[in-house]
């Protein structure tokens, strides 16, 4: 019989689960699911205060991300008529806090300066050290920093990139890092889960229902909708996608203020609505929702976008490679869709050299998870990847914050 190996990308905001055929490498099935400790705070850092002030909620914590991976765990079994006795290695790839909270670890060290994971290679561990039943052989990824952690290592090592390449994992917790020579340098900018739907006034998972692309064409609003339903809300890409827009139609000025109706000259103008205080652009209207991007979704956007492209300045600088010099850019993220590297440069994620050296990794932590236990080298290759990396913190540094509020506006056309 076949070795089944399970593997987790254990995202903040969302999860993502595999079941492969380590002989020959195929994926079995998928399923991918929300992040149960959300609602103890959208980010890492709400989530770590939330259990630092109470041991009882960092086990309900705990408890809770161990029972949906178990859940999906069976899910997978059961759609691929696979017995989950059968299973035998998992591997698991998160950040750092994620990592920590799922193996119930003590959380001060990663809390509070100098901002460390406990310790920084790869975990082995039963299934019954998760409150698991099976069999399986558990592999949590190393963790080479405070806020670069499995998720990175697990990018990387399935993307397999060359010498200048900038790698972006735009989720919640933003990881960036770039190869020069041996050496990854890599940091974690705090763009908090705008870029995957969370914290939108309509925003929610790439699940059917969600807007994927937001498309204007002569004054008129072109949705598309993943399952071709009715919209239920926006995913990640489509707002960056809508704001691009927004920015070619001249109803949003660089700072990121909507204008007022009075100030539209096209049609568009009937679409900007008042709520709560402040203007916002209906993308959807029926007799059930309103599907609306606020002016308090685009300020989340550009907090988002201001601390990855801040980070990435950071980074370039670190590691001696100017972002011109560049020869490839990966990019991964939970978005619901591709995003486009020409969105990226509107709202300025990224230069104009950028463009035409981006290429898209959907799922790629979960890819990279997936390769190393297919690769059935007992993870030694992981650990031997996983010290090549050398972690640039951004928290508190004058230059990051400065490059921040450089960063906060859209650029000019």
């Amino acid at each position: 019989m076949p070795e089944i190996a399970l593997a987790i990308d254990l995202g903040t905001t969302t999860l993502a689960a595999s079941l492969v055929d380590c002989g020959n490498g195929r994926r079995l099935a998928m399923l991918g699911a929300m992040n149960p400790q959300r609602r103890f705070g959208a980010d890492v850092v709400s989530r770590l205060d939330a259990a630092i002030s109470s041991g009882s909620v960092q086990r309900e914590m705990t408890d809770l991300i161990r029972a949906e991976l178990l859940r999906m765990a069976h899910e997978l079994c059961r759609l691929s008529g696979i017995a989950w006795e059968d299973v035998s290695r998992a591997a698991i790839a998160g950040n750092p806090a994620m990592q920590h909270l799922l193996m119930g670890l003590p959380l001060k060290s990663l809390a509070f300066p100098p901002y460390r994971p406990l310790y920084t290679c790869g975990t082995n561990l039963k299934a019954v050290d998760l409150d698991w039943d099976g069999n399986a052989e558990i592999y949590v990824f190393p963790m080479p920093g405070g806020f670069v952690g499995g998720d990175t290592v697990s990018f990387l090592y399935g993307a397999e990139p060359g010498d200048a390449t900038l790698c972006l994992d735009m989720g919640t917790n933003g990881e960036i890092a770039l190869l020069n020579g041996d050496r990854i340098w890599a940091t974690s900018a705090a763009a908090g889960p705008a870029f995957e739907g969370g914290n939108l006034s309509c925003g929610m998972v790439a699940l059917p229902g969600a807007i994927n692309s937001v498309r204007i064409e002569d004054d008129r609003i072109r949705l598309q909708v993943i399952g071709n339903g009715q919209p239920l809300g926006i995913c990640g890409s489509a707002a960056i996608e809508a704001i691009t827009e927004l920015l070619r139609c001249g109803i949003l000025e660089a700072s990121g203020r909507l204008y007022d109706a009075d100030e539209i000259s096209s049609n568009l103008a009937s679409r900007i609505i008042s709520h709560n205080g402040a203007n916002a652009f209906v993308l959807h209207r029926d007799a059930q929702r309103l599907i609306l991007l606020t002016q308090d979704d685009i300020r989340q956007v550009q907090l988002a976008k201001s601390a990855i492209r801040a980070g990435i300045e950071v980074i370039a600088e670190k590691s001696c490679i100017r972002c011109q010099a560049l020869k490839n850019v990966i990019l991964t993220g939970s978005f619901g869709a591709v995003l486009r590297a020409d969105w990226l440069k509107t709202i300025g994620v990224f230069d104009k050299s950028m463009i035409h050296i981006t290429r898209f990794t959907p799922e790629g932590a979960l890819v990279g998870v997936e390769t190393a236990l297919v690769r059935g080298d007992a993870f030694g290759s992981v650990e031997d990847f996983g010290q090549r990396f050398r972690v640039v913190p951004l928290s508190g540094t004058p230059i990051f914050e400065t490059r921040f509020i450089q960063n906060i506006n859209f650029p000019l056309s």
